[in-house]
């Protein structure tokens, strides 16, 4: 089957569709967006990350290249581990967090859609003569769905996948599902729990069929924007910019301080040695609407900007980078004319 069947099956389900950021088409909403909330919470969403970037590595050089290229410790990374690491810039920008799939013969990299082609681009450069390192885009050859929430692993025993649960996250295997090879990861994507699936594209519409069959409640990436600003996933262009070091967007699990050096290693570690992170990446609860970009004040001294803003079922929502001194969870702020208490989120804490 081709990604064309798996649009007519989401269509037929009752997808909207619309273009992503790279002009692919993806199904914002199945129309059931509090249907697919609630399965998050209670149960599996099933939800099309297919237009997100999929980047293999492979050659013998593959581990200790990607260790010298971003901020976690790919030296150490066995086949079937995974991590989330963060590729930066020589002073420590943040470009992109993506995760990591260790093989044995490679190691595939899920990268944000906006950031593909630059990663592509960057890594290349980096390649030098003697580097045994190949790299493939894989994005158009293979799709990627995530199921989302506290049923994941029980749904997946129906189809004869068992022992996840005792699994660190980033684990991953390639195993037969329903007679296709796909790799199942440990890890939603977000902070609830769930898992990550990769397969051909050519099985991209019967895994997404025998996953519905079993119990999961399609979800549109609508959902998966509200879920990701609500449990505080930075995202490029939002949180992840040129502004900002992945000590600011609190992405502690993705820095290792003892695997020497990297790009962008030198300001890292100067930035937690002397405690000089001026800002950091928080939650906002606010009481009504507000445009991404706004100042965020105490008493008309601006401490902060909101990054990224959502309607939840509870109120309003956004992230925002705060400034270290002005204070963090529990802080009562104005946003243009709406106030807003900081709050921890799930994916930094």
């Amino acid at each position: 089957m081709t990604n064309q069947e798996l649009h007519e099956i989401q269509t037929s389900a009752g997808a909207t569709f619309a273009a992503s950021s790279t002009g692919r088409n993806i199904p914002v909403s199945f129309g059931n967006d509090r249907e697919a909330i609630a399965a998050t919470k209670t149960g599996a969403a099933l939800c099309d990350r297919s237009h997100w970037g999929r980047i293999q590595i492979s050659g013998d050089d593959r581990l200790r290249f990607l260790h010298n290229q971003s901020t976690n410790n790919f030296n150490i990374l066995k086949p079937g581990q995974g991590c989330d690491t963060v590729f930066v810039t020589s002073t420590a920008r943040t470009i992109d967090l993506a995760t990591a799939y260790a093989t044995e013969n490679a190691v595939l990299l899920l990268v944000s859609p906006q950031r593909c082609k630059q990663l592509l681009e960057l890594l290349d450069r980096y390649i030098f003569p003697m580097d045994r390192v190949e790299l493939a885009d894989l994005t158009e050859t293979t799709v990627t769905f995530n199921l989302i929430g506290p049923e994941s692993n029980k749904l997946l025993e129906k189809l004869g996948v068992s022992g996840l649960e005792d699994l660190p996250y980033g684990a991953h295997q390639s195993i037969d599902l329903a007679g296709m090879e796909v790799r199942i990861a440990v890890g939603s994507g977000l902070a609830s729990p769930g898992c990550t699936l990769i397969a051909t594209a050519s099985d991209g519409a019967n895994l997404w069929n025998e996953l519905v069959k079993v119990g999961a409640v399609p979800m549109g990436d609508r959902v998966w924007e509200q879920l990701r600003i609500e449990q505080g996933r930075p995202a490029p262009d939002f949180e992840l910019t040129d502004d900002y070091n992945p000590l600011e967007a609190r992405l502690l699990h993705t820095i290792s301080y003892e695997k020497g050096c990297y790009i962008g290693q030198e300001t890292i570690a100067r930035l937690n040695t002397y405690k000089g992170v001026k800002q950091q990446l928080w939650g906002v609860r606010l009481s009504g609407l507000v445009e991404p970009g706004t100042a965020v004040s105490i008493a008309d001294e601006k401490v902060g900007k909101l990054t990224s803003f959502t309607e939840t079922e509870s109120g309003c929502f956004g992230l925002a980078y705060i400034r270290t001194k002005a204070g963090g969870e529990g802080l009562k702020v104005q946003v243009s004319e709406v106030s807003g208490e900081v709050v921890n989120v799930p994916f930094l804490s």
